[in-house]
């Protein structure tokens, strides 16, 4: 009997499905290696050893490649342990990114927030999936290749729709911000912008869980400073923050100038402030004065 079975073309729910059970897997293994995982140093992307990983993000990254040997043969890979990288074959063009721990220092102090796992489909210079696991909270954030929503899944399978443009604030008076480093690391444009800010809060560790208090509207802006984009990091943030209507700005002539961020192939020194926030703050690709 033929090992091959004909069920025609994969399509986005199947993908989708595929994906959430892969972060659904990763999360189980990361969870089951808090008590016993072994930490070691590796290159940092300033070139100094002083960046981490663990036992619990090697294994949580084989779940991935497995997945993506296994259900999505041909497509290519970009993980961050081990410097992943296996090119698309020929004529497939597509690749997935993954972060196997977002947040790893987090997970050394056995932090209970700030933690996640991370991943992402591209293809022709877009995320047409995405996926963010909380390992803490259990919830995951994303969206599947073809869907114009992203949700926010529980543990208990309830699927919510995240509409931030409902309650995206009217300007940058009544917008509270979500700093990744305290206010005096940020050029003196950007610290001006954070006193206009109603309120503002600074938080570190993962990425992902980071910019999902954006989506969920629990603040109205972010800020970075000036920092490594990476392919497992920026991929993600990028892919969902984009589909929910969110905009990237930089600092450029006393203005805050919308721009597009570009996906990254490989670790990439980026020299400026960002802020991202809805679309709806933006005229003329300029923030709103």
């Amino acid at each position: 009997m033929s090992d091959v079975v004909n069920l025609g073309l994969l399509n986005g729910h199947s993908v989708g499905r595929i994906l959430k059970e892969a972060v659904r897997r990763a999360a189980t293994v990361i969870r089951a290696e808090r008590q016993t995982f072994e930490a070691h140093t590796k290159l940092s992307y300033g070139g100094t050893m002083d960046d981490v990983f663990t036992s619990a993000d090697k294994a949580a990254q084989e779940v991935y490649l497995r997945t993506f040997i296994e259900c999505f043969p041909g497509c290519g890979v970009l993980g961050e342990e081990d410097s992943l990288s296996l090119p698309p074959v020929a004529p497939i063009t597509a690749y997935f990114t993954v972060d196997p721990i977002d947040g790893t220092r987090a997970f050394i102090r056995r932090q209970s927030h700030g933690i996640s796992t991370m991943v992402a489909l591209v293809d022709g210079g877009e995320v047409i999936s995405a996926y963010i696991g909380d390992i803490s909270s259990d919830e995951v954030y994303g969206y599947r290749p073809g869907s114009n929503r992203v949700h926010r899944i529980t543990r208990l399978d309830t699927f919510e729709t995240l509409e931030p443009g409902l309650s995206a604030p009217a300007g940058i008076e009544d917008t509270f911000g979500l700093l990744r480093d305290p206010a005096h690391e940020y050029s003196p444009q950007t610290q001006a912008l954070v006193e206009r800010f109603r309120g503002y809060e600074v938080m570190g560790s993962s990425l992902g869980t980071w910019a999902a208090r954006l989506w969920k509207g629990e603040v109205g802006a972010l800020l970075l400073a000036p920092n490594f984009e990476t392919p497992w990091d920026s991929t993600p943030v990028i892919g969902i923050s984009r589909k929910l209507g969110f905009v990237w700005l930089k600092p450029e002539g006393g203005h805050w100038v919308q721009y597009a961020p570009e996906l990254p192939l490989k670790p990439v020194r980026r020299d400026h402030d960002t802020l991202v926030v809805h679309e709806s703050l933006v005229v003329d690709g300029k923030l709103k004065a």
